[in-house]
This record gives C-alpha cells, structure tokens and sequence, in this order.
C-alpha cells in the first residue's frame, strides 16, 4: 500500500513538472524567395540579434527560429542577382512575443512580412 501512495506522488509529480515546465518563447522564421533570382548575403536583424544565410535560390525557402529579447523594428537586407544591396523595415518584435513569421521576397524591391505572434 505504501509503495502504491509513493508511486502515485511520484507519477503526480512529474505530471505536474511537465505541465509546468519553462518553454523558451521562439519565432519560427520563414524567409521564401519568390523573386525569381538567387538573393545573396540575406540578413535578417531583430532585437538583441540576427541571422542570415550566404544565399537562398530561386523559388526555395530558408528556415530560422529565434528568440525575443527586448523590442524593436526587425530589418531585413539582400543583395540580388546585379549585386544590388536591397533594405526593408519590417514589423516591431516586442520582448517574449512567439509565434511565426513569413518573409516573403517576391520581386526587386518588394518584400512582405506576415507575422502570426502572440505575447507569451
């Protein structure tokens, strides 16, 4: 009988642990390059950080989750196939926001930004 109330504490522990368990607040990025062309030296800054790839190719996709510290506009820069080096402003990111966040590249000096973001 002791065994059992013992096992059963144990079980509703980890039970508990689990529900309550910390998880870190990420934005699934995804960067789509609709552009027709290869973008190069793609760079992607957010609050407290940033991140990028060498190149993405033509009609491909390019995955990054990250996490919100502080808040502020996120800012997106490529260079296209001419070299030509293109700036956008995006959306403000605020401090534990988590969700996910497409950046589609469609043309020369067109990108849009979708968030789907929610406060932690």
């Amino acid at each position: 009988m002791r065994s059992l109330r013992i096992t059963i504490a144990a079980v509703s522990i980890l039970l508990l642990s689990s529900l309550t368990a910390c998880r870190t607040a990420l934005v699934e990025t995804t960067i789509a390059n609709r552009s027709g062309s290869e973008l190069r030296v793609v760079q992607v800054d957010y609050p407290s950080a940033s991140f990028g790839c060498e190149k993405i190719a033509a009609g491909a996709d390019y995955h990054y989750s990250f996490r919100i510290q502080g808040s502020r506009p996120l800012k997106l820069s490529y260079n296209d196939s001419a070299n030509h080096e293109h700036h956008f402003i995006g959306p403000t990111l605020y401090e534990g926001q988590q969700g996910s966040l497409l950046i589609t590249i469609d043309g020369p000096d067109h990108a849009t930004f979708a968030p789907q973001l929610m406060p932690r």
